[in-house]
């Protein structure tokens, strides 16, 4: 019982001492595997899915992709270092991809590399849709989410091994694997997922401003998403995403603080 109780303790004391503070929200957030290991893990996986598709160069959506990720990423920088978080990019390598597939889907990695899919142009409906999601997808990274749901998931595969450790009777063994399985995904780790998602939302909808992108477009490109979709989205409950519905209200009733916030920095109209 000593030993289990010393190497609770000393989980929680790593915990603890393994933690960053989001310069978005001041939250503490877990940071168990440092950006100085993650970042070139996720350069170099970025590297071999490029040579893996087919990446478009050189045309106009190509062009696109990078001219808004030039911008959000200035956005961003301009927001952080105001904010008193200079050299936080520091070792950011941003880079923009767009992709020649059909999936409805783009992405950003820890530190800034990004990929766009030609499938979901035609939803982002031109360069302030497309704005809309690079900045949910940088405010990801930004937020360093990744980082965050690694180091949880490291936490939830701990817990599961401590516990069968820990239980000897094998019909409660098996009883915590089905239910902690169950009860922690679904308790723990999806909503874990969705705050992410409504936290990205909301970073996004200021860089997109801040960039020169009229952020009344967010909630337009989710109802689009959402028409997209025909309605085959999960409950919410069990998924790592909001609902639409859900979605659309925060993208709305958030705009108009992300025009004041823009305004901050000389921003008062927008690009069409």
């Amino acid at each position: 019982m000593k030993l289990k109780n010393t190497l609770i303790l000393l989980g929680v004391v790593a915990i603890c001492y393994a933690c960053a503070t989001n310069p978005f929200t001041q939250k503490k957030t877990l940071a168990l595997v440092p950006n100085s290991q993650l970042f070139p893990t996720a350069f170099a996986q970025y590297d071999q899915f490029l040579t893996e598709n087919k990446v478009l160069k050189g045309t106009k959506d190509a062009e696109m992709i990078t001219r808004v990720g030039q911008r959000i990423a200035v956005a961003a920088e301009r927001w952080l270092d105001a904010n008193g978080h200079q050299g936080y990019l520091k070792d950011y390598k941003w880079e923009y991809n767009l992709v020649d597939d059909k999936t409805v889907n783009a992405w950003c990695m820890p530190g800034g590399k990004i990929v766009f899919y030609t499938g979901i142009l035609p939803i982002a409906k031109g360069e302030t849709g497309v704005a809309a999601i690079m900045g949910h997808e940088v405010a990801h990274a930004l937020a360093n989410h990744g980082q965050q749901r690694m180091s949880a998931a490291y936490i939830q595969a701990g817990v599961a091994v401590a516990g069968n450790i820990a239980i000897k009777d094998e019909k409660d063994r098996n009883a915590f694997n089905q239910y902690y399985g169950v009860g922690s995904q679904v308790g723990v780790m999806l909503p874990f997922s969705r705050s992410h998602e409504t936290e990205a939302d909301k970073i996004g909808l200021y860089l997109m401003a801040i960039a020169g992108y009229n952020p009344d477009e967010a909630s337009l490109l989710w109802e689009r998403m959402k028409a997209n979709s025909g309605g085959n989205a999960p409950p919410e409950i069990l998924s790592t995403h909001p609902s639409n519905d859900s979605r659309i209200a925060h993208l709305k009733a958030l705009a108009p603080k992300a025009k004041e916030e823009a305004a901050k920095f000389g921003v008062t109209s927008f690009r069409k």
